[in-house]
């Protein structure tokens, strides 16, 4: 398909969803086709919500047709073949190929099982709605094989649930089934108290070199108040992962642990599109991630933007986080509708609001400006209310353009970058608003789940 002015977008994660949005609501002179292999965007912050049944497949998985409906974007559901730079084509697996003028890469990364053997074939990862689905099915099989059997040692394994990494995704899925799992099995007349947790870390403490680290202490402290307390092995190589046990090397002895569930949340790579790309080394980091310039463009090849867990901002140190990729995405739409109105760019700014951790049931930890920490129930309200608004569903009039936290909450504790005040009163209108936010989220959301079924 040939238009001498078509942007063509791959991949419908953060950047490239939010980059299709803020073009559409900026009515964008040209034609914008959105890639994407998936039938439904994936809300990953919110992908605990839905693993434990607090919010609906159409809330944290939305369909990409309900979300670009009326957009003018033209969504593709299929998977990318291979990308030509040079010849400016993107072909699919279908036999289609997408001519274009500008294209927005935003491809995301891919699980990596650091060559850890039998990984990939028997630990689950929690990466989409696929993955949440998978792990919420074997959990379920295994609890059902566990109070029929009368073995203890099989007993004892199939109720064993382990966390490979220590890096946030691995501490939230670790704190989220601590709590729930023994509430299933609870239901099924089993004793929850037999239900173990176990993380495995490769370093000394969790969370370490993660946008999230100062949040450390507080998610270990969470972590044993969970219903099952939460077992740490730290300082773990992990060498092998089978169906039924785990090999791993401490201090340097084998050791060996049986499991039922081994969860796999140690670690990500590139997409393989990204390594295919004829990019030199000297353009990309120590990763593969490709270096763009601050205004979000290829070096070599300027019609071609990057954004999200592929790209790197040259000069620049970013998490691989949602906040930080819709804020690329903004970047990136602006500048498109710059070059087609004869506009300068702008180079990017992403403005690190803080970070939201979940630490189990009704539990999280907030850490506002690198500022602010404030953890429990309060906490659980603020990323909901947070979370819910940032979603890019109809319901919220596209506010995933809002702020990380509204600004007039949090500017009221902030004169610069100094506290003004930390008062009880303060964190009670804190709270008070976090709630408020929650409630009106969820009755809005509430009205559309009137109008739609729950989707699976």
């Amino acid at each position: 398909m040939t238009s001498n002015q078509q942007t063509v977008i791959v991949g419908a994660g953060f950047t490239g969803l939010f980059t299709a949005l803020h073009l559409s609501h900026q009515n964008y002179p040209h034609p914008i086709i959105l890639i994407d292999r998936s039938e439904r965007f994936c809300f990953k912050p919110l992908l605990y919500e839905y693993f434990s049944s607090d919010l609906d497949a159409m809330q944290v998985v939305p369909r990409y047709s309900d979300l670009l409906e009326g957009s003018g974007v033209t969504f593709v559901q299929d998977t990318v073949e291979s990308i030509d730079l040079p010849q400016k084509q993107v072909k699919l697996t279908s036999g289609k190929s997408y001519d274009y003028n500008h294209l927005v890469l935003g491809l995301g990364s891919v699980p990596s099982y650091a060559k850890v053997a039998g990984a990939e074939e028997n630990a689950l990862p929690f990466w989409t709605q696929k993955d949440a689905i998978a792990i919420d099915n074997h959990l379920r099989e295994c609890l059902r094989q566990a109070v029929e059997t009368e073995d203890n040692a099989l007993r004892q394994r199939l109720l064993t649930i382990a966390m490979i990494g220590g890096g946030p995704s691995g501490v939230e899925m670790a704190a989220t089934l601590a709590d729930f799992v023994p509430i299933w099995y609870s239901a099924l007349n089993g004793n929850p108290k037999e239900v173990r947790v176990v993380l495995f870390n490769h370093g000394d403490v969790i969370l370490k070199g993660d946008v999230n680290v100062n949040l450390q202490k507080t998610a270990e402290k969470e972590l044993q108040q969970r219903t099952a307390p939460v077992e740490m092995v730290m300082g773990a190589k992990v060498s092998g992962i089978h169906s039924d046990c785990i090999e791993y090397q401490r201090d340097g002895k084998a050791e060996t642990l049986a499991v039922g569930t081994t969860i796999w949340t140690a670690g990500s790579t590139i997409h393989p599109l990204i390594k295919e790309l004829p990019i030199p080394a000297t353009q990309r980091d120590e990763r593969g991630r490709l270096i763009v310039s601050k205004t979000m463009q290829l070096a070599d090849f300027p019609e071609v933007f990057v954004g999200g867990d592929c790209a790197v901002v040259k000069d620049t140190t970013l998490p691989a986080t949602a906040q930080v990729a819709y804020q690329q995405g903004a970047t990136i739409a602006h500048n498109l509708q710059a070059i087609a109105c004869g506009h300068p760019l702008k180079p990017v700014h992403v403005s690190l609001r803080g970070t939201l951790l979940k630490l189990g049931l009704h539990n999280a930890a907030a850490n506002i400006f690198d500022t602010i920490e404030i953890d429990g129930e309060i906490a659980h309200l603020i990323r909901q209310a947070t979370y819910l608004e940032l979603l890019p569903t109809p319901i919220h009039n596209f506010k995933a353009t809002s702020e990380w936290l509204k600004e007039d909450v949090v500017e009221r504790y902030m004169n610069g970058n100094s506290v003004v005040g930390k008062t009880v009163a303060q964190a009670g209108e804190l709270v008070n608003t976090a709630v408020a936010g929650v409630m009106a989220a969820r009755k809005l959301l509430q009205k559309l789940g009137d109008d739609h079924p729950r989707q699976s």
